[in-house]
């Protein structure tokens, strides 16, 4: 067992600072799932935001994602719109008829009907690693 004295001051400061995040305890981590197909995005996505503190389930499909949806329960669902078996679009709406929260990647705003972008917040692509932390913070604090 580790004990305190064991633990260099600087490190300590920063365990301190986490748990009293509500992140040093992973019951207490807000549960996020992701649906990105692109294999280069949705890892990098995932190491974003489990480095923010925050439990991650990464699929690469809709009908994964929806399978999900129904067996566990998540606090936001971050979705891409263009996935190889549907459009991102659904889930969000499914997700936001649970209350849960939720937020679309997308690189093709431009193609995408107006009404499917109003009901959702949408992020463009490429998404810096800080945008997408905040924009999670965001929607995990409420409407808005």
């Amino acid at each position: 067992m580790v004990s305190r004295t064991d633990i260099p001051e600087r490190e300590l400061s920063r365990r301190v600072r986490v748990c009293s995040t509500g992140w040093g305890v992973a019951e207490e981590r807000k549960l996020i799932l992701v649906v990105e197909d692109d294999p280069d995005v949705g890892p990098v996505m995932e190491h974003v935001l489990i480095s923010a503190g925050y439990r991650v389930q990464l699929v690469a499909a809709l009908a994964e994602a929806l399978s999900q949806l129904q067996s566990r329960t998540y606090d936001l669902v971050l979705t891409d719109v263009m996935l190889p078996d549907g459009n991102g679009i659904g889930i969000a709406d499914a997700a936001s008829d649970r209350g849960i929260a939720c937020l679309v990647v997308t690189g093709h705003a431009l193609r995408l009907p107006v009404e499917d972008l109003a009901r959702h917040e949408v992020l463009l692509k490429p998404v810096r690693p800080r945008e997408l932390v905040i924009a999670v913070e965001r929607r995990l604090a409420g409407p808005g």
